[in-house]
């Protein structure tokens, strides 16, 4: 099944992302190898920084999902004010439908 992970930094820690950004890419890697990352990326804000994250991942059930989300380094970190995680259904443009 799929999820959603939408995540929004606090604001003024663009720091923080950057300094955590190594550890969150190698653990994106991680989770792409393992062929449970589906799509990843930053939401940026009007100045086109960095400003949330939104992961779109593979697990068994919200629970699962919810304890990988955990596992990110820039939450580990501190680094979101907010994390939702959303059961998701690719419909258009999902290469493996």
């Amino acid at each position: 099944m799929l999820f959603a992970v939408i995540c929004a930094d606090k604001p003024g820690h663009l720091d923080l992302r950057m300094s955590t950004r190594p550890a969150h890419v190698e653990w994106l890697n991680g989770l792409n190898s393992a062929g449970t990352l589906k799509i990843a990326g930053p939401f940026l804000d009007q100045d086109g920084k960095p400003c949330g994250s939104m992961l779109l991942i593979s697990a068994s059930d919200l629970e699962s999902a919810r304890a990988l989300a955990a596992q990110d380094p820039y939450a580990l970190a501190g680094l979101f004010e907010t994390v939702e995680v959303k059961p998701y259904n690719w419909v258009f443009n999902n290469p493996e439908a």
